[in-house]
């Protein structure tokens, strides 16, 4: 056999390894009664979450406690199923936190607790249209 043939054997063997290896960390996009479920189930898969951080009549974001020393914060946040759940963080707030228009948490539940692992933001992009008044 050349030995072109057992190198592209071997690169084929090691990108299947490197697949299946990736694919048992994926984790899936669920709300939080889903999470709820897989969790009460005995599984410790960490899932996503979107969802948006409630505002006031006035626009401003509540729900958000600090720990006294800023080294974790806990939220409420609100999923595409309108269910509210706290959310424990056990990093300090990302910066533009309460600028974000919806929030991915990752993590899963502990002791009826949803444990953010991760927090991904998308924040209002610069490159979205703007209304402009113009004064006549």
């Amino acid at each position: 056999m050349k030995k072109s043939y057992l190198l592209a054997i071997a690169v084929i063997a090691v990108a299947i390894v490197i697949i299946i290896s990736t694919a048992g960390d994926a984790s899936t996009y669920v709300n939080f009664e889903q999470a709820y479920q897989l969790a009460s189930t005995g599984s410790s898969t960490q899932v996503h979450v979107v969802g948006q951080l409630p505002k006031d009549a006035d626009g401003v974001i509540t729900g958000i406690e600090k720990s006294a020393d800023n080294l974790a914060f806990s939220f409420i946040l609100i999923d595409d199923n309108n269910k509210e759940q706290k959310v424990y963080y056990n990093e300090p707030m990302p910066p533009d936190f309460t600028r974000s228009e919806k929030v991915v948490v990752i993590g899963n539940y502990q002791n009826n607790s949803f444990i953010a692992k991760k927090i991904l933001l998308k924040c209002p992009s610069k490159y979205q249209e703007q209304k402009l008044n113009a004064g006549v």
